[in-house]
């Protein structure tokens, strides 16, 4: 029997809000996406102490998950067809057994250098450059190669940045200003240069400057067809088959007509609308659910 003092108490607790569980099961699953299946994973808040200011552009960029997912997948695309950074891979990443490992790492890193603490950002960069000093090796036509090379650094950088760029125009702001398109670019640029990248865009045309004149270093190979069809087919943990599908027909639609070819990948089917469509609405609820 309940005592009548405990009436009160009881009438007052507040009811579970339906909403608000969404909301946070949501959040758990794109965790999950990013910290190798755990949805329990720690929040990385942002600091008001960060290499950038919040709301600028790099922030509301990088932000945006399903841009980024669209971005980076799309970027590793490009980035195996330098055959200095694919060969990298080759000798000394087992991205075939932790591929989903890899795309954390990549994850907390941009995570971390965009929103983390300066101290923080600061020092992921210095660990990324000291891992960089341990890869090198040569080609198959003995050619030497290392990770840390300026123009092969140019490279991973202007294929990450324009990718990151369309992917977010792509499913969240498709008429974002050409300005804040130049001030994404100059802010990303602090971090290229902290890892000894060269040439380094700092707006849009620079970028499409470097994109074109790097373009010349560029090859294909079975190797590179071969990673990219085991990007193009990964199954991360927490992501819905039928999104990730989406996400990667999207890549695939916003790459060059010369990389695609040069890699064995074709336009989706339709132009991509039905990917097109699954990515917008998912990136919506995603927005919604991190209040963006």
């Amino acid at each position: 029997m309940i005592p009548p003092s405990a009436k009160p108490i009881l009438a007052l607790m507040p009811a579970p809000d339906p909403i608000e569980f969404l909301r946070q099961q949501i959040i758990g699953s794109v965790r999950a996406t990013f910290n190798e299946g755990k949805t329990n994973a720690p929040a990385r808040p942002p600091s008001d102490d960060a290499l950038f200011e919040k709301d600028s552009p790099i922030r509301r960029v990088h932000a945006d998950v399903v841009g980024m997912m669209v971005g980076g997948i799309r970027g590793l695309f490009l980035q195996m067809l330098h055959p200095h950074a694919l060969q990298g891979v080759l000798d000394f990443s087992n991205f075939r057994s932790d591929m989903h490992g890899r795309l954390s790492r990549t994850a907390h890193f941009i995570t971390d250098t965009t929103f983390a603490h300066r101290d923080t950002a600061m020092a992921a960069i210095e660990r990324v450059n000291r891992i960089h000093t341990k890869v090198n090796g040569t080609l198959p036509d003995g050619t030497p190669y290392s990770a840390t090379d300026p123009r092969t650094l140019a490279w991973v950088h202007v294929a990450e940045a324009t990718s990151f760029l369309a992917g977010y125009m792509r499913v969240a702001k498709p008429n974002m200003p050409s300005s804040e398109q130049d001030v994404y670019y100059r802010q990303f640029a602090v971090v290229a240069r902290a890892l000894n990248a060269d040439p380094v865009p700092t707006s849009r045309r620079e970028a499409e400057a470097v994109f074109r004149d790097l373009r010349a270093d560029l090859s294909t190979s079975p190797e590179a067809r071969e990673v990219a069809h085991f990007v193009a087919t990964i199954k991360p943990e927490g992501t819905p088959p039928a999104l990730q599908k989406a996400i990667v027909s999207e890549s695939i639609a916003l790459l060059p007509p010369f990389a695609r070819s040069m890699l064995g990948l074709e336009m989706p089917p339709l132009g991509g609308l039905p990917a097109r469509a699954a990515t917008w609405g998912v990136g919506r609820t995603l927005r919604w659910a991190f209040r963006q």
